[in-house]
């Protein structure tokens, strides 16, 4: 999925410009950032849950070289599908 698809499909269901479906696209996907980084998860009910969990540093191989490198620790995002989201897919 992509803001592009969100956007028409905004457009085709509200019937209103092109330019205004982007716009609303992007303060949706601004607004679903803005909560994640606030509350650490965010959730649409019958879809599924979005959660940011911290890594830790850790050391990995470089895949060219061989050699070891150290990984940063960081942050990652997960989904959880509900069980509405697995029936109907």
């Amino acid at each position: 999925m992509s803001k592009a698809f969100i956007a028409a499909t905004l457009q085709d269901s509200t019937g209103c410009t092109g330019v205004a479906a982007n716009l609303a696209a992007a303060e949706l996907i601004a607004a679903i950032v803005k909560e994640m980084k606030k509350e650490g998860g965010f959730t649409l009910p019958s879809f599924g849950t979005f959660t940011v969990r911290k890594t830790k540093a850790r050391k990995a191989l470089n895949p060219r070289t061989g050699e070891p490198v150290k990984v940063k620790a960081g942050k990652t995002v997960r989904f959880k599908a509900s069980p509405n989201l697995k029936k109907a897919v």
